[in-house]
């Protein structure tokens, strides 16, 4: 039997506007188990169909402006639609994402290619629902090998959901090689960060190679992805990460792309920017690329403090003439307080600089007007003349 949801007046001009979350508090009456719901406002009028999370913050995720049946013809229809997109992009690349959540229609569904290999996540208790469904078409219209639910992630805590990575389909192997212009890497679906690599970078990566040139630096380098593009123009690269482990798998990629003139550092990236600072040295392109530091909203302030730490430092050794390209991936700092940070940390530098580009997420991760949270990777382009 059909469930229906019931949300005030607010919850529903929050759908007429576009954006598809209703939050716990704006709904009037909800159903009574997680799945697939039929949303009223008030007064009883349809306004759609919905994924529904009784525990979660946003309860309600609204799927369509109609009450047509979530059944696998619906699925068939709005998968196909995110991987027409895809197609429309051509990466140059075998790795992407193929669904990027609320942005294609289907809210808190992520799904990414790693050459014959899905890895999904599967975000919220009312979409688990729909899991068999989703995996059906998936392998209905992509025939991959396998296909990994890397659901070990935190948010799924909130939906009530077990965190853990699954094999949904076919076999999937422990590490595979993945490719991404004229770079080869190595990923580890189940282990890897996100659902096995950071696929958003890809672009800003390829810019990056195409500047790449002399001296090059790569902070919070991970596993070398921007390193191993770095190395196509650059005459010594050098990787800077506080993770052993992850400095041994960049060594190892670079190695498999015969990149000898990248070498790593195992080191904080605030201290080595400070020492690379006092002792003069200079670089000809540099990439900042950390870690989300701002978890919440209490914590922006002091992501703030130290994105402008790290950004001066970085400012400083540029060579006349090199490139910064840095970067944000907190969803709570803004597009407007990175700017700002960046004009406090340019003032500081004490050199002219110029801000040449506005950087953002690879377009295979769609940013949705009326969603900002979808916007979720700030950027810049800097040169110093």
């Amino acid at each position: 039997m059909e469930q229906t949801v019931v949300v005030n007046r607010k919850g529903a001009e929050r759908w007429r506007r576009g954006h598809p979350w209703i939050y716990r508090s704006d709904v009037a009456s909800g159903a009574a188990e997680a799945g697939v719901v039929r949303v009223e406002d008030g007064r009883g009028a349809p306004l759609g169909m919905a994924f529904y999370s009784p525990p979660s913050l946003i309860s309600v995720r609204m799927l369509t402006g109609d009450v047509r049946p979530i059944d696998l013809d619906f699925w068939r229809e709005r998968l196909g639609a995110a991987l027409a997109y895809r197609r429309t992009l051509a990466p140059d690349a075998n790795a992407y994402r193929l669904v990027h959540g609320e942005a294609d229609g289907i809210p808190s569904l992520i799904v990414d290619r790693y050459g014959d290999q899905l890895s999904v996540q599967l975000l919220s208790a009312g979409l688990e629902t729909c899991r068999d469904e989703v995996v059906r078409v998936l392998v209905e219209l992509l025939e991959p090998r396998g296909i990994l639910a890397r659901n070990d992630v935190a948010v799924r805590r909130y939906e009530r959901l077990p965190q853990d990575v699954e094999v949904l389909h076919g076999e999937v192997p422990d590490r595979l090689e993945v490719r991404e212009g004229r770079v080869r890497y190595l990923v580890d679906l189940a282990e890897g960060q996100k659902t096995g690599a950071f696929l958003d970078q890809r672009e800003n990566r390829m810019l990056a190679a195409r500047l790449s040139r002399g001296r090059a630096l790569d902070c919070f380098a991970y596993h070398g992805s921007f390193a191993l593009h770095l190395a196509l123009g650059a005459d010594e690269v050098i990787a800077v990460d506080s993770s052993a482990p992850a400095l041994e798998r960049a060594r190892a990629n670079a190695e498999m792309n015969g990149y000898a003139h990248v070498r790593t550092r195992e080191a904080n990236a605030f201290d080595f920017l400070r020492a690379a600072e006092a002792a003069g040295d200079l670089y000809d392109l540099v990439v900042v690329d950390p870690p989300a530091f701002a978890k919440d909203k209490r914590s922006v302030d002091a992501a703030l403090r130290g994105y402008k730490e790290l950004n001066l430092r970085a400012m400083r050794i540029l060579a006349p003439g090199g490139h910064l390209l840095t970067f944000s991936c907190s969803h709570h700092v803004s597009e407007e307080r990175f700017d700002a940070m960046l004009r406090d940390a340019a003032a500081d530098a004490g050199r002219p600089l110029r801000r040449l580009g506005v950087l953002q997420q690879a377009p295979d991760h769609p940013i949705l007007m009326q969603v900002p949270e979808t916007l979720y990777l700030k950027g810049a382009l800097i040169q110093a003349p």
